[in-house]
């Protein structure tokens, strides 16, 4: 039996990783900090297989066995993502109370009212990147992709601009595999303090906004969210719709630029944006290597026993170029792709609720950053682009970039 492949904590080469976790076959032995074994799904069927069954939990506390007999190492840098109470981390008649409520505040009415908000997000960012002198190098990344997402999550939250610093920025430390147990352990605890008093304030002083909506919904039974669910809710919330969305923008972006005639494509209105939103995923995963799900009892899948109470991360960055289902073009970004199958935001009951907000949010933020630039390019080559530290998330860490307006190009 083969070794099982040893996760980098950089995430310093995501698909390089996949590939060596595909030749144990869909379903490989990996190793994470502090020698925990796990399970890795990278093959498409298999991976929508295990998305579907009910045999494969969320729930840390009732299902990680060496979690319940304590052999989870301290320090663990996954355990508050895996312990944390919200719709991710739940299972059976739990998930499905959680996600109903969810839902009842989270509605594509919701949804589709927030276009003005995020259009106007957009504008203002792009708007500063223009005052920007000609020639001048930006990152991509620290100045639009990842504002331009977490203002749209202070809109839907209804957080205001001076109580929203520390309550935004604790959960990136959950996707950031390379931080001390005791920096993690630190900058968790003050967002959680900050989340809690933000969540009062809703309380005392609700508004139009998807906090104050989870803290009114109630069940068939008049049942409410308890403020550690209301908090969790909103903590996966977060992490969800600001850091994946950023990813998806800055890798979008990459593509096009590193593939100029496809950008092209959509210039003369060949091709939509949404397709470029569907192959970014499907090649570039926003989210790479996603933990967790245990197994109830044991399972086979793809050729191997997967027992009761192992730990399983979804690769969702091996997934969309599977061999398997996309042949021998798995690893090309063609825009023109007539199947672009992809698990990058899910599948069946966990699969994401925000969809339609990231696919608005990509949508407006890439039409309106090369209407705004038709010219923008690459400051650097593209392989010279350093990826984002972190297995969990597959970005960069910063997109260089130099802006030529529209007004400079036709000057």
């Amino acid at each position: 039996m083969r070794s099982p492949v040893v996760i980098d904590l950089f995430g310093s080469d995501i698909h390089g990783e996949a590939r060596r976790i595909r030749e144990h076959g869909p379903v490989g032995s990996i190793e994470l900090p502090g020698g925990v074994r796990a399970w890795s799904i990278v093959g498409y069927q298999e991976a929508k297989l295990a998305l579907a069954d009910p045999r494969f939990s969320k729930d840390a506390r009732r299902h990680w066995t060496d979690y319940a007999e304590g052999r989870v190492p301290s320090g663990f840098p996954l355990l508050d993502w895996a312990l944390m109470r919200n719709i991710a981390g739940s299972y059976g008649e739990e998930h499905s109370r959680l996600r109903k409520l969810t839902l009842k505040a989270f509605t594509a009415h919701r949804v589709r009212s927030m276009r003005p908000s995020v259009e106007k997000a957009a504008a203002v960012l792009l708007d500063e990147l223009d005052a920007t002198s000609p020639g001048e190098v930006i990152d991509l990344r620290s100045a639009f992709a990842h504002p331009f997402p977490t203002q749209v999550i202070c809109d839907l939250f209804g957080v205001t601009e001076t109580a929203g610093s520390e309550m935004l920025t604790g959960t990136e430390i959950n996707v950031d595999t390379n931080a001390s147990p005791e920096e993690r352990a630190a900058r968790f605890q003050r967002w959680l303090a900050a989340i809690h008093a933000f969540v009062e304030v809703k309380r005392r002083e609700p508004g139009d906004d998807l906090t104050s909506a989870l803290i009114a919904a109630r069940d068939g039974d008049g049942a409410r969210l308890t403020d550690d669910e209301i908090v969790g809710t909103l903590h996966f919330m977060r992490a969800a719709g600001t850091v994946p969305p950023m990813n998806l923008l800055c890798n979008a972006v990459v593509q096009l630029l590193r593939n100029p005639a496809q950008l092209q494509l959509v210039r003369e209105g060949r091709v939509p944006w949404s397709a470029v939103i569907e192959e970014t995923a499907r090649l570039e995963a926003p989210v790479a290597h996603l933990p967790f799900r245990f197994a109830v009892e044991d399972v086979e899948l793809g050729g191997v026993t997967i027992a009761k109470g192992d730990p399983v991360l979804v690769n969702y960055a091996a997934i969309g170029r599977d061999p398997a289902l996309h042949g021998e073009t798995a690893d090309v970004f063609d825009v023109m792709r007539a199947e672009k199958e992809h698990l990058s935001f899910g599948y069946g009951i966990h699969r994401c609720v925000g969809i339609p907000l990231a696919e608005l949010e990509a949508e407006v933020a890439l039409a309106a950053l090369f209407e705004r630039f038709p010219e923008l390019d690459l400051a650097v080559e593209a392989d010279a682009i350093e990826p984002q530290e972190s297995f969990i998330m597959n970005g960069r860490r910063s997109v260089p970039l130099v802006l030529k307006p529209a007004a400079s190009a036709s000057a």
